[in-house]
């Protein structure tokens, strides 16, 4: 890898979200030569805009099914409104931001799913162009990614936010990724925040019930992001001050979840 870069995923609703403080730590990451990868979502805000245009919506296994009528949508909604966005706010606290998506410059190449048949245009990454992501991050922009892909024959694919966050880790050989959400980590019955567990153990604790309600997909999120070299992802409260500077800095703070316990030896 080239210039050191980290990778950040992040909801679209929970980067509009966030206070200037978490840009303004953003821009002072980036003057310290330390550039960020972004990648969002926008789950809620394609859902809304689909029910303002009356096109149906529904979720097979947590992947949103796509046809090409929805698929207009959630290429309007994440490459136009989301994106640029998060790049305005960016560039209003003083860093430099450059808004793609994985369709620009064949940045996420993909593939259908094992399951198009029933959930139709939704991809799963087969190549990320880690060169132009370098040559960005060289010229001293923070690259922001709306997770879309492109096969070989131009055709479009929806791809799961969580899932393109981690390819673009892994092509970018990163062992950290950090999650940004609206909570502080993941949190047991007893409201305490667990400050470390394996992949392993998150399907027996949601079992139990030690993992509930809406931390569930949290977590199933942040698993999706371990893959390749990814050994690790913390999962952080992007209300709280200096919080990636923080956690770049080695600082224990949310809950990392590790690939197994000899990822962290």
């Amino acid at each position: 890898m080239g210039q050191a870069c980290f990778v950040m995923k992040c909801g679209g609703s929970t980067l509009a979200e966030l206070p200037d403080l978490f840009y303004r730590d953003l821009q002072k990451l980036q003057s310290e030569g330390m550039i960020p990868v972004i990648v969002h979502g926008g789950g809620p805000a394609i859902s809304e805009i689909l029910s303002k245009l009356n096109i149906e919506t529904e979720f097979v296994n947590g992947l949103r099914k796509t046809n090409e009528a929805v698929l207009d949508v959630v290429e309007m909604v994440l490459s136009g409104k989301i994106n640029k966005e998060i790049v305005r706010k960016i560039q209003q606290n003083g860093a430099k931001a450059l808004g793609l998506s994985g369709v620009d410059g064949m940045l996420i190449q993909a593939e259908p799913v094992e399951n198009a048949a029933e959930v139709g245009f939704v991809g799963e990454v087969t190549r990320v162009n880690a060169e132009l992501l370098q040559s960005i991050i060289g010229l001293g922009f923070m690259p922001v990614i709306a997770p879309l892909g492109l096969d070989l024959h131009g055709q479009r694919y929806n791809i799961n936010a969580d899932t393109a966050a981690g390819a673009v880790a892994s092509h970018l050989d990163v062992e950290q990724m950090i999650v940004v959400t609206d909570v502080p980590g993941i949190m047991n019955g007893d409201k305490r925040i667990l400050p470390e567990v394996t992949v392993d153990k998150i399907d027996g604790m949601i079992r139990s019930g030690e993992i509930y309600g809406g931390m569930i997909p949290k977590v199933r999120a942040a698993v999706q992001c371990i893959q390749g070299q990814v050994k690790r992802v913390v999962i952080v409260d992007g209300k709280e001050p200096g919080i990636l500077s923080r956690v770049l800095s080695g600082e224990r703070i949310g809950t990392r979840i590790v690939k197994d316990v000899g990822a962290e030896r």
